[in-house]
Formats: structure tokens, sequence, C-alpha cells
């Protein structure tokens, strides 16, 4: 009862309560159902098995709100997207899955699911020119990725330094992005700001560890990368 209870007070959140500074309803909509996604990765990289399934079941209601009022007839901007529908179809194939995979207690491989549905949202916006914070956020991880799995081999590499450096200053610029893409709205507040600079200055961290030459410090600040996007991604991602 309390499940069904939360699952449609957060149906009724995505629909009729969009977040400030947003474009359009279905951008809203996405938005809002992107609070219960974050927690279903929040919860599936935690290894909390009840909790994890919960937080799904709960993404994947918020998601078939939005299916259901919008999935046969968007509004603008993206009425005339061809593979509307198909988008809505897949992520909720992906939900259906990762909840099977949790179900069947396998929390990592239902996280790694999940990660799919990041990128077809991700790609349904750029398909109608939708812009929004999520995106500058996005491609930071995706480039925070690349370090973790990488980083260390770069390092030991002939000229690794000099790679790694590249790869520091990719990653440099897109925490710039988190900064200059923001809505006003969320630099006035105290507490993205807290986490912005957090981020920043984890990215700060390891481009002097690379300049001092210190293979220790970098491996350290490598480490140290994940712990302040991931928080900043569960309130603001």
């Amino acid at each position: 009862m309390k499940l069904r209870f939360f699952s449609w007070l957060c149906a009724a959140v995505c629909l009729a309560a969009p977040p400030a500074g947003a474009a359009d309803a279905v951008t809203d909509a996405m938005q809002a159902a992107y609070v219960p996604y974050r927690a279903a990765l929040f919860r599936t990289n935690s290894k909390a098995q009840p909790e994890a399934e919960q937080a799904i079941a709960q993404a994947q209601q918020a998601w078939k709100a939005i299916a259901e009022r919008y999935g046969s007839k968007p509004p603008a901007p993206y009425e005339r997207d061809g593979q509307f529908a198909a988008t809505m179809a897949q992520v909720a194939a992906v939900y259906e899955r990762a909840a099977k995979e949790a179900g069947a207690r396998q929390l990592a491989e239902a996280h790694e699911t999940l990660e799919q549905v990041r990128d077809l949202m991700a790609e349904l916006r750029r398909r109608n020119d939708v812009v929004i914070h999520s995106d500058a956020m996005n491609a930071y991880h995706a480039e925070m990725e690349h370090l973790l799995g990488d980083g260390a081999k770069l390092l030991a590499a002939p000229q690794g330094p000099m790679l790694l450096m590249a790869r520091v200053g990719a990653l440099d610029y897109l925490a710039g992005r988190l900064r200059s893409e923001a809505p006003a709205a969320l630099l006035r507040d105290a507490d993205f700001s807290a986490h912005l600079q957090a981020v920043e200055a984890s990215v700060s961290a390891l481009r002097a560890a690379v300049l001092a030459g210190d293979a220790a410090a970098v491996r350290d600040a490598i480490g140290k990368l994940k712990g302040p996007y991931s928080r900043m991604f569960m309130k603001y991602g």
C-alpha cells in the first residue's frame, strides 16, 4: 500500500509540478521523473536490495505516467519526432529489465541497465533541440568514467602524464560547463554551489597532481573524482 501511494504521488509530481526553469511540458515531466531515476541508480549501486527494488518500481511508475499522458501525442517540441513513442517504449523496457535483474539480486547488472535510461532521454532531447543542465552533467560523467577506468593505465604508459593531462583538460572543460550551463536559479542556490565547488576542487586536485608528476597523488585524486560528482548528481543531475 505504501509503495502504491508513493508511486501515485511520484507520478502526480512528474505531471503536475514541473521544475523551475524548465522549457516545456514533456521535458518538465521527464526532469521530475529523473528524481526517482537517480534514486534507483543510487540504490542499485549501493547494493541495498529492498530499497533498490522499491526505487526501480517508483521510477517505473513515474515513467509510465509520462508515457500514458504524452506517448501517443506529444506536444511541442516533440510533436514531429517520429521516434518519440519508440523511445518511450525503449525506456519502459529498460526499467522492466532492471526490475527483473534487481529481483534476481543482480544489482550491479541492474545498475548498468539503468544507465541506458540516461542515454535514451539525452538522445530524445538532442533530436528535438532541447538542452538542459543534465546534458552538461552527463557529458562530465562520461569523461569522468573514462578517467576512472583508464587513468592509472595512462599514467603507466609511455608519455603517460602528457596523455593523462589531455584527459584532465577535457574534464576540466566539462566541469566549467557545469557552471556556465547552470540556470541562474541554480547558481543562486548555496547548496548547488557547494556541490559544484567540490566537483571543481576534485578536478583541480587531479590537475595539480599530474603537473607535479606525483603518481601516488594522481591515483589518489582519480579515486576522489566520483564522490563529489555522485553527490551532486543525486540532487541536481
